[in-house]
């Protein structure tokens, strides 16, 4: 067993440790016992800091959403800086989640798993986000770049859903296109067939590419 003398980082790492074997296997799938192995601990000291799996699991909702509540405030200004270019919607979300998420990082598998199951913090994260889209599909309409639609409301959740399509379904997407979609490579490939289909519609034709530098 490790021993690691100050609380606070013990409690940390068995969050850490559990998040990405949640992520990875489900937490219905994943023991208290499997995370103090993964964490280096004993069963008991888990039990200790959280009280059961399932207050890990809560303390964890509450981390991820922690977690994409400061992505998103990037995204929006909220954190004192200037927000991303609004002209790239369908871009900006995937974008800063792969900014700021490594490839290994285990936080956008939970996303999908928090998104998908009936959770408190999994509605309050969708909401978050929702709210997202729509001030961003006002910003858009206000500087001319886009048009509401009959339904705004709809329209927003129409651009949030097909945003996190990229995330719940990452596995199937790499499968098909042999590359990671929010990987580097994957984004470039992504972010321009996006944002022609947002700006020009599916007839729109594909947009030239800069000529090389001299």
């Amino acid at each position: 067993m490790r021993s690691i003398p100050e609380d606070r980082t013990t409690r940390a790492l068995i969050r850490d440790e559990a998040l990405g074997l949640f992520a990875a296997h489900g937490p219905d799938s994943v023991t208290v016992r499997q995370i103090a192995t993964a964490a280096g601990v004993s069963p008991g000291l888990v039990v200790h800091h959280f009280g059961s799996k399932d207050g890990l699991r809560q303390e964890i909702d509450r981390h991820v959403v922690t977690v994409f509540e400061a992505v998103l405030g990037e995204l929006t200004g909220e954190d004192g800086t200037e927000p991303l270019d609004a002209a790239t919607p369908g871009a900006s979300l995937s974008t800063a989640f792969t900014r700021h998420f490594p490839a290994d990082s285990p936080l956008p598998g939970y996303l999908r798993r928090l998104l998908l199951t009936d959770t408190e913090a999994g509605r309050l994260l969708f909401g978050r986000l929702y709210e997202l889209s729509r001030t961003a599909l006002a910003g858009l309409a206000a500087a001319g770049l886009a048009v509401p639609g009959r339904d705004p409301a709809a329209r927003a959740a129409v651009l949030l859903a097909n945003d996190l399509a990229v995330f719940l379904l990452r596995d199937r997407i790499g499968e098909v296109l042999g590359t990671d979609p929010l990987s580097a490579d994957g984004m470039a490939r992504w972010a321009p067939e996006v944002l022609g289909i947002y700006t020009g519609g599916l007839n729109a034709p594909p947009p030239r590419e800069a000529p090389p530098q001299a």
